[in-house]
């Protein structure tokens, strides 16, 4: 299916099928984000320049982007910082969701220490965004059922992609 879809649909098909790379086992929870300072975007960025190349311009391009003032009581930089993880570029594998996601996936929790600021900025946004119970949806084609049997709470390591409607993914 993928070598059908083009551009930007590429790009959303990846994010949304990734549910292969997720760990079968429960990993080491983050333990230290409590006590992690709260600092502007541009400062929670500084550490992952030498693995993502031109963060610090797109860290900037989102903070420009970001809607003033922003939804839900956040503050500019914790807006842009969700931005930040939903703009793609490329090459792909350079992009900040895409190394996030694996970093957070990896069992090595040693790896996270240069995420912490960022971290700790995105989540505090995404906090503050109503929570929703509903049924959502991840596209791949494979039998799962084994490991994620039905009733069962499930907890993924990492930010995953959905789509409310199974519709848009049989499209």
């Amino acid at each position: 299916m993928a070598e059908y879809i083009k551009g930007d649909n590429l790009d959303w098909f990846m994010r949304i099928s990734d549910i292969v790379k997720e760990p079968i086992q429960t990993l080491i929870p983050i333990d230290d984000l409590q006590d992690v300072p709260l600092v502007p975007l541009e400062i929670a960025v500084e550490h992952l320049a030498p693995f993502l190349p031109k963060i610090e311009s797109y860290a900037c391009t989102a903070k420009q982007r970001s809607k003033n003032p922003p939804s839900h009581g956040m503050t500019i930089d914790e807006s842009a910082a969700i931005m930040l993880y939903t703009m793609g570029w490329k090459p792909t594998e350079k992009c900040l969701y895409v190394v996030l996601n694996a970093t957070l996936r990896s069992e090595d929790r040693s790896k996270l220490k240069h995420w912490l600021l960022y971290l700790k900025l995105f989540l505090t946004a995404l906090s503050k965004i109503p929570s929703e119970h509903r049924h959502v949806f991840r596209g791949i084609k494979a039998d799962l059922h084994e490991y994620y049997p039905s009733g069962k709470k499930i907890v993924w390591g990492s930010f995953s992609s959905c789509a409310a409607f199974i519709d848009i993914l049989e499209s």
